[in-house]
């Protein structure tokens, strides 16, 4: 598309008179054709589609797929959804067993003059 400010005063008043050509033979054009015609783009005036509709049947028997899968879904796994499991606890002498194997491979690497417990 070439830059406006590149044209001259000529080319511009050009421009503009062959737009209003076009806004004029449009305007003819949808009063022949009636309200369902939107201009040469197929979209409304203000350059937007317009969002599609979908009839409440439609959503009910999309809504009704979709308990019909959850159904499936469940039934494969059982009934019921499993409820979700909390976090696993770890009793204070597992820790202190835990914390005094660690402190133990420490102290084999430090005792080697290594600064990590890799090999």
């Amino acid at each position: 598309m070439t830059n406006l400010t590149n044209l001259s005063v000529e080319q511009l008043k050009r421009a503009v008179a062959v737009r209003e050509q076009i806004a004029e033979l449009e305007q003819e054009l949808g009063a022949i054709l009636g309200e369902s015609y939107s201009g040469t783009r197929g979209v409304s005036g203000n350059g937007h589609r317009g969002r599609r509709k979908m009839s409440a049947a439609a959503r009910a028997k999309i809504a009704a797929a979709q308990r019909a899968r959850w159904a499936r879904q469940k039934k494969a796994h059982g009934g019921a959804a499993a409820p979700a499991k909390g976090r696993r606890k770890m009793s204070a002498a597992a820790r202190a067993k835990i914390a005094a194997a660690a402190r133990a491979r420490w102290a084999k690497a430090k005792a080697a003059n290594r600064n990590s417990l890799a090999a």
